[in-house]
């Protein structure tokens, strides 16, 4: 690939990452011709039009807005004022520390808490974050897999403290810990154990809690830490076949399980395609349940929950995305979708505005009942293009499939590197597209405005957040019985060291004597000591998906020049900061970086600034590369520089994420050398990372004549 081409070749090359045929131009009835999902109505197997005959002539999608920050009675404000103007169900995001099992009091979680969703603690922050709320009639999704059993515990027993009955709860936990090895990286012990809590958990809701989904399979990360459509798909059903199995093996019922299942996936910016994507998910799906010895009706059909897509946001030109989120929204009712989130229009800025929330949610209102979308089952069917690209779109996911079964399956393709090499590949050659622009994104690489848009940016103080948890922990622990507490804790341990008991039902236990969502976590950690997964980068991919670009080419020239003058390989330490496990970032710096010319290492996730200030200093690098992603480099980043300066330190810190403009201009009045936002084209970060490495050079030089 060379950096020039048309749009045509760019396509092809696009389908050919997933061992797709490139698009035609025109499709005609001969297309038709080896398509055997013909001629089935929506309702009926294989469910490729649809699970339900109606469709939303009977009930439009669920609007399901996913959000969540700062503490358990800002979110709650939020969420009954998205019900009281349209919203029908509630998603909660929940903060990075909720995530990892993590109280809101550890030293290693404390910047992070409330930035990139709620920060819950305990029961009595569940309570708090749905009070008022009707949880016997409104459903509620929460997106929480490592920290599942006292997050879901929480909920369970707020529930049953304000009078809802189990078998009156509706929604669903996200529960779907594969991914996590896979991209998102929110898992806190080993898949072994993992595993057995994700079945525990269905095993438990399926028995008390039977209107309320024990699992919903993520495809969603995939796509957004950069896999195309097919290898979205085929990793989140490969995914589900295990958990099939899993439960099968535990004795469970295949379609009591399958019947009370849902799958989340990553809408972008291909429309054709994701329309196949769902329609193809569902076709193939039925495929997997018939396989697995399911017969029923609701265990083969596929039902879905869809969110726009958070990576094809930009920051530049930000009232883009409105139009961007639209279309995708289409592309999701279009292929099906059961429930739907949009993105707001700012969240490559920071947290979404109120008012961006809003017209996010108002989106949906209009396709619903300004547009007519309602109105026909699956308008695609029949379509000489759209049947032949599901067609293709579910034999390229086959082979997918089968390829991972040629691994030894999921967990062995997560450990032999596959999974991770197949989406950092796919990442890479997108990056590389976007950055020659062959992949026009406007407002980024194609057609930029003089000056972005002024956006307004939701702002979350985190050390009042920290502090008011801070404060509910010490009410909460000062009013519970200790000895219940320490007898309910001992419980769940021995659990987890023996394999007896449901980690569910005795979970639940503890947090009726008030155990911490922290406490809970560290229970099990005696048994089953926090995981740890060592990072890597792909060399060689995005050089050679530039080739000879005349940019690309001037960039990798500054960089030997520059290691002409240091007498060796300029050096850079790529780290993140907190618990931020989100890595695609860091990643393709990485890659291209070093495939420029720099000596790059890239360090472990979940590191304080004392770690990295060690490992920075231990290496002795020219630069050190912090990224970010959600919202604790305010107070990460002037730390970690406070502490190389303490140490004598000069060292040059640049920083490179989701940073909204107040948070970009303290940054640099901290010492942060360069900032580099979303959108910013390698080649402008390696020539920046020349500039700040040859300033810092020329300065220390100045000094010591």
């Amino acid at each position: 690939m060379t950096g020039t081409g048309n749009a045509a070749e760019a396509a092809a090359r696009t389908f050919a990452d997933s061992q797709m045929p490139p698009r035609k131009p025109v499709y005609t009835q001969a297309d038709l011709g080896t398509v055997r999902h013909l001629g089935s109505l929506p309702g009926e197997t294989p469910y490729v039009r649809g699970p339900y005959r109606s469709m939303y002539r009977g009930k439009p999608w669920t609007i399901r807005q996913y959000a969540g920050f700062a503490d358990a009675v800002a979110s709650n404000l939020a969420f009954r004022n998205a019900l009281a103007q349209g919203a029908q169900g509630l998603s909660v995001a929940f903060d990075l520390p909720t995530h990892r099992g993590y109280d809101s009091d550890h030293p290693l979680a404390s910047a992070d808490v409330g930035m990139a969703g709620v920060a819950i603690d305990s029961v009595e922050d569940m309570k708090r974050l749905f009070e008022g709320i009707a949880l016997d009639t409104v459903s509620v999704s929460m997106t929480m897999s490592g920290a599942v059993l006292p997050v879901l515990a929480a909920f369970l027993v707020a529930a049953e403290e304000a009078g809802v009955s189990p078998d009156k709860l509706g929604g669903t936990i996200q529960n779907d810990i594969l991914k996590e090895y896979m991209v998102r990286n929110t898992w806190i012990f080993a898949p072994g154990p993992s595993m057995r809590i994700c079945a525990d958990v269905v095993a438990y809701l399926a028995k008390y809690v039977p209107r309320f989904n024990g699992m919903s399979i993520s495809g969603y990360h995939f796509q957004e830490a950069g896999s195309d459509p097919a290898l979205e798909l085929a990793l989140t059903l490969a995914n589900g076949r295990t958990y099939v199995q899993e439960i099968r093996d535990r004795g469970l019922d295949v379609d009591e399980f399958c019947g009370r299942l849902s799958f989340f996936f990553g809408i972008g910016t291909d429309f054709y395609l994701e329309i196949a994507k769902l329609r193809a998910a569902r076709l193939l799906w039925c495929e997997i349940v018939r396989e697995a010895g399911g017969s029923t009706a609701r265990a083969m059909m596929l039902r879905t929950h869809c969110q726009t897509s958070g990576w094809s946001l930009a920051a530049s030109q930000p009232f883009n995305n409105v139009v961007r989120t639209t279309v995708e929204a289409m592309a999701a009712v279009f292929g099906g979708t059961q429930s739907l989130h949009t993105n707001a229009y700012d969240e490559a800025l920071a947290l979404p505005s109120a008012d961006s929330a809003r017209l996010a949610r108002d989106t949906q209102l209009i396709l619903q009942h300004e547009m007519g979308l309602c109105d026909v089952a699956d308008p695609w069917a029949g379509s000489y293009m759209m049947e032949s690209l599901t067609a293709e779109m579910a034999a390229c996911v086959r082979a997918l499939l089968a390829e991972i079964d040629a691994q030894g399956g999921v967990l062995a393709a997560i450990e032999s590197g596959w999974v991770h090499d197949r989406i950092h590949g796919a990442a890479l050659r997108t990056q590389a597209g976007i950055d020659s622009a062959e992949r026009v994104i406007v407002g980024v690489n194609r057609y930029q405005a003089a000056e972005d848009e002024a956006t307004a940016c939701l702002e979350i103080d985190a050390r009042a957040v920290r502090a008011r948890q801070l404060e509910r922990l010490a009410v909460l622990k000062a009013a519970r019985d200790e000895s219940e507490l320490e007898r309910s804790l001992q419980a769940l341990t021995e659990a987890a060291r023996h394999g007896t008991g449901n980690l569910l039902a005795l979970t639940v236990g503890a947090i009726r004597c008030r155990a911490t969502i922290g406490e809970c976590t560290r229970a099990l950690e005696s048994v089953w000591p926090r995981h740890a997964i060592a990072p890597t980068f792909g060399r060689s991919h995005y050089g050679r998906a530039r080739g000879e670009s005349p940019a690309w080419t001037h960039a990798c020239t500054q960089v030997r020049q520059l290691a002409a003058r240091l007498g060796r390989q300029p050096s850079i330490l790529v780290a993140k900061l907190g618990q931020d496990g989100h890595d695609r970032g860091a990643r393709a710096v990485a890659a291209a970086l070093s495939d420029a010319g720099f000596a790059v290492e890239l360090g472990p996730l979940f590191q304080t600034p004392e770690a990295v200030a060690d490992l920075a200093i231990q290496g002795g690098f020219d630069v050190l590369g912090i990224s970010t992603l959600a919202g604790a480099h305010l107070e990460l980043v002037p730390d970690l520089i406070a502490m190389l300066r303490r140490r004598g330190q000069a060292m040059p810190v640049v920083a490179g994420g989701v940073m909204p403009p107040g948070h970009a201009r303290q940054l640099l009045a901290e010492g942060v050398s360069a900032l580099f936002g979303p959108g910013t084209s390698m080649e402008t970060i390696i020539e920046s990372l020349v500039d700040t490495i040859t300033a810092h050079i020329d300065q220390r030089d100045a000094a010591m004549a």
